[in-house]
């Protein structure tokens, strides 16, 4: 199987089985996304969506979040992975917004990275699912099962790598015939569920259904 035909494998899963990806994580605007992705780290939706309402609803905005302290914070969020530093992340975040950002959440990779606890792959989320921009997000399981299912080749050793890769090839091989939120996140899968991409979803499921081996072509 060639490298292409694995691809179109993959957006068949996509087309007939993830017409449109929507986030698991509950959100109202962008400031409460932010807010559930940067908890979502090594935790689970399900978990997150639990701890979200309050905080959304003590504090509904940048500027009741930038008043707080992560002391504060932390009693929200004690039952999700890594606590101190995500409390210590939301607040840095709130203040950053209300400081540098007019207390709007911004649409480009570069200033999305400058906040506290967003990574690149925390920015693409919200560039693919607030701002419908080009993106995705790569974590450890597209990165794991990318490589596993040949969709990448060993010379991608970053998750970084790895993003570039996939969106290079599935915007070569199938620009403008993806399901809707692909089509408009990259062509590549950008929006997320279960907090990280949906490509965490789904090539799991189709790695059962690949050979290991392929031919590049």
């Amino acid at each position: 199987m060639t490298k292409k035909e694995r691809y179109e494998k993959v957006i068949a899963w996509f087309q007939e089985n993830v017409p449109v990806a929507e986030t698991e994580l509950h959100y109202n605007n962008p400031y409460e996304l932010l807010i559930a992705v940067i908890l979502s780290a090594q935790c689970t939706d399900k978990r997150v969506n639990m701890i979200t309402p309050r905080i959304y609803q003590d504090f509904p905005t940048p500027e009741a979040l930038a008043a707080t302290t992560p002391e504060v914070i932390f009693e929200y969020i004690r039952s999700v992975s890594y606590p101190n530093n995500k409390s210590k992340h939301l607040v840095g975040m709130a203040r950053m917004l209300v400081n540098d950002f007019n207390s709007e959440v911004p649409d480009t990779l570069e200033e999305l990275i400058k906040l506290p606890g967003v990574g690149r792959k925390t920015a693409n989320v919200i560039q693919s699912v607030v701002f419908n921009k080009a993106a995705m997000a790569v974590d450890t399981h597209v990165f794991r099962v990318s490589h596993r299912i040949g969709l990448v080749g060993n010379s991608c050793t970053t998750p970084f790598s790895v993003e570039k890769e996939l969106m290079k090839n599935i915007l070569k091989w199938y620009s403008g015939t993806l399901p809707k939120r692909l089509s408009s996140a990259t062509t590549a899968g950008g929006a997320t569920m279960d907090g990280t991409s949906i490509w965490m979803t789904v090539l799991p499921t189709i790695t059962s259904t690949t050979t290991s081996a392929y031919t590049e072509d």
